[in-house]
């Protein structure tokens, strides 16, 4: 195990990078800032708690932990929220609409960039065309980036454009499977801040918080989120008020650090390994690290 120091004091580090490619892939999405790399973490921390009545996931995004959550059974039920329009749409269709019209456009959608870029112009705002063309812009846009000004791929891997990241039956196949579990996970198109402070005094509930990482003077959040203004301060002040366990996500830096200590949450480093294997550490905020110290030994 690593010891490294910010600000005087030393922090713990996993030093071991989880291969991404043993977390089942369970979201439709590839999504900026995605935690497919920390299942596993979540997973120890969860089963180290006392069975959450419900588990909340204030900022959805492309839902990997809620959706390994829910198809694990970690907890009685799941709570999904976001608030962008369009990643809340795909959401509503896949939990609660009609899931399998959704697999249907997209197994019979023949692309192209012709195509791509009918789909991706339009502004219906019927809820089953919102969700097909999010999904289809998250596929074949750089990044998976869903913020205004973001293009679609031109190279791609191998050269194959837009077509790099376009697996029609992969996608059929993830949301069909999320439809196997998806009674026991509730949706809301609905406002992070709203929730954890209708939930907070709750001790049966768990919250896995991961909010748009715009604290940082460095973070490229800016440009990753439609939604990227966050109010981090509010957040702490909230997290700090939190009875049941919770785990909240940032990255590493002097700000995030600051607000740990200004509002006395404790916080560890993990290294990850993000867009193009760059290795990097980002922040876990917990309430009871234990779980975390006493695999790490």
């Amino acid at each position: 195990m690593i010891q490294s120091t910010l600000n005087g004091e030393t922090l713990k580090d996993f030093d071991k990078v989880v291969n991404v490619s043993s977390v089942a892939q369970l979201s439709p999405f590839r999504y900026p800032g995605g935690k497919t790399w920390l299942v596993p973490r979540v997973r120890e921390w969860l089963l180290a708690q006392e069975r959450p009545g419900l588990f909340i996931e204030p900022f959805t995004g492309g839902g990997i932990v809620s959706l390994t959550v829910a198809k694990e059974g970690l907890a009685d039920r799941c709570l999904m929220v976001e608030i962008d329009d369009d990643v809340a749409a795909a959401w509503q269709v896949i939990i609660d609409g009609d899931a399998a019209e959704l697999v249907r456009r997209i197994q019979t959608f023949e692309l192209s960039i012709t195509t791509a870029n009918e789909v991706i112009s339009s502004t219906s705002d019927d809820v089953m065309d919102m969700a097909f063309r999010t999904i289809l812009r998250n596929r074949v846009s750089h990044g998976g980036i869903l913020a205004p000004g973001s293009g679609i791929l031109k190279n791609g891997e191998n050269g194959k454009g837009i077509h790099s990241r376009w697996y029609p039956a992969t996608l059929a196949k993830r949301i069909n499977k999320i439809t196997t579990f998806r009674d026991h996970i509730t949706f809301v198109h609905g406002d992070a801040f709203q929730i954890i402070e209708q939930h907070m005094d709750d001790l049966t509930c768990a919250f896995f918080i991961d909010p748009p990482y715009t604290a940082s003077k460095k973070s490229a959040g800016r440009r990753l989120y439609t939604h990227n203004v966050v109010d981090h301060e509010r957040l702490f002040e909230l997290v700090s008020r939190i009875k049941g366990p919770f785990m909240v996500t940032y990255d590493e830096s002097e700000e995030i650090a600051q607000l740990c200590d200004k509002y006395g949450l404790d916080y560890r480093r993990i290294r990850m390994s993000g867009t193009h294997h760059i290795e990097r550490y980002e922040y876990v905020i917990c309430n009871d690290f234990d779980w975390f110290d006493s695999s790490s030994k």
